[in-house]
């Protein structure tokens, strides 16, 4: 199976559908937490995941907008309640498996307390592999990586919305995942909004 996989969103729409443009025809999608930005809510990114019928996790942004001190930003006109209520329901963390394959998706960390970021030649990357999962897929630094440690295969896709990665010239970027093979590809495209505009 192709399973696409995004995070880290941050409301920018036209990075995530450029994200789907490159991933192509995939089975599955998901998307690892972060789909909006602090308080900004996007009809248009949340609709369209849930379009897609993507399995979608909750991370730090949406934790902050649902929580107590989101309720103003909440309140504000022209969001759509169904999608609010939508991805409000997503849980933090999520486990998913296809054609035998056991997928743990995370935004930060298969731990707790979850938060901390792991880069990708950070020494907590070793504890992923305690997971019981043959993949485990996070997100939160915007920083990609693919590891195999032990039996299990690690994959940050980077951020499909707000570019971070030095490494990669802070492109945006995505990743698919072949679940019979275990090849994980990241694909790494310009952030539209920045695109020079024609004169």
């Amino acid at each position: 199976m192709r399973v696409g996989i995004v995070s880290d969103i941050h409301s920018n729409v036209e990075g995530l559908q450029l994200a789907l443009d490159a991933m192509g025809d995939v089975d599955e999608l998901l998307c690892l937490g972060d789909s909006i930005f602090e308080y900004k809510f996007s009809n248009e990114v949340v609709a369209l995941l849930r379009q897609r019928e993507a399995h979608v996790i909750q991370g730090n942004h949406e934790e902050v907008f649902l929580s107590e001190a989101g309720r103003r930003a909440r309140e504000r006109p022209g969001i759509d309640p169904e999608l609010l209520q939508w991805l409000a329901e997503q849980p933090h963390r999520r486990t998913v498996e296809f054609g035998g394959h056991k997928i743990l998706m995370v935004h930060s960390t298969p731990w707790e307390p979850r938060g901390t970021y792991v880069y990708p030649h950070s020494a907590n990357l070793e504890r992923f592999a305690e997971v019981d999962a043959d993949f485990v897929l996070y997100g939160h630094t915007h920083a990609q990586v693919v590891r195999r440690i032990g039996r299990v295969t690690i994959v940050n896709p980077g951020s499909a919305g707000d570019a971070r990665d030095s490494n990669n010239g802070r492109q945006l970027s995505c990743a698919v995942l072949e679940t019979e093979t275990g090849e994980v590809a990241v694909t790494d495209y310009p952030d539209p909004r920045y695109a020079p505009r024609p004169l």
